[in-house]
């Protein structure tokens, strides 16, 4: 410990001075977060319903995208969408292309959050909602998604804070988000360690930010 040169560990002047350049690259990282959490939210749900359906036709396509999307790391899906693409005559932008990518792979994980959710909510609310003469979909709005919510609420939570540190392999495909302008203020700088070390601070006092959100969500769900 003695040999570490402490005053190369962080560079309190240049993390002050860089931050007002660094935080530009908020908005790209919380529009890439929230976007794709949004149109996964809705392709999860169709996904959910597929898996859960009996029929073949639809519970199939749903069980391979699902298990496709698990398996494929996002850096992958994301060099396929902005250099691959490209190949066959489909040109993406940086910023398309990654919102393309995480909406696509956190729908995923979201279709199993509202698989889980709606498998949850007890079978005879179906039964009792049917002899009511409810349609399926009217079940389904009025009665199981309300209460599969409150289920699923953590779970999504959780999902859109990895969406939102996810956000810096964006940087490999040259979005302007967090990372990537922490990464330029290093390179210029010969100073990657009190860049990283910054960058990290502002990821985690985003996610604070959104946890304090999930945990008021919760109290009132559950009053």
């Amino acid at each position: 410990m003695g040999s570490i040169q402490w005053e190369y560990l962080f560079n309190l002047k240049l993390a002050v001075e860089s931050f007002p350049y660094v935080i530009k690259g908020i908005g790209y990282t919380m529009l890439i977060s929230l976007v794709s959490m949004f149109f996964g939210l809705i392709l999860g749900f169709f996904l959910a319903l597929g898996r859960i359906s009996k029929n073949l036709f639809f519970r199939l396509p749903a069980r391979l995208y699902i298990s496709f999307m698990r398996g494929v790391p996002i850096l992958v899906l994301l060099f396929l969408l902005y250099y691959g693409f490209p190949v066959i005559g489909i040109n993406f932008s940086a910023v398309t292309a990654a919102l393309l990518g995480f909406s696509l792979n956190s729908a995923a994980y979201l279709a199993e959050i509202h698989r889980s959710a709606i498998s949850s909510v007890d079978k005879g609310q179906w039964e009792a909602a049917a002899s009511l003469g409810l349609s399926y979909w009217q079940t389904m709005r009025r009665i199981i998604l309300p209460q599969a919510a409150k289920i699923a609420m953590p779970p999504l939570s959780n999902v859109l804070l990895d969406l939102i540190k996810g956000t810096s392999l964006a940087a490999m495909i040259t979005v302007p988000e967090l990372f990537q302008k922490a990464k330029i203020v290093g390179g210029r700088e010969f100073d990657f360690m009190t860049m990283y070390i910054l960058v990290a601070l502002i990821y985690w006092g985003i996610c604070s930010i959104i946890s304090i959100f999930q945990d008021r969500l919760e109290k009132k769900y559950e009053r």
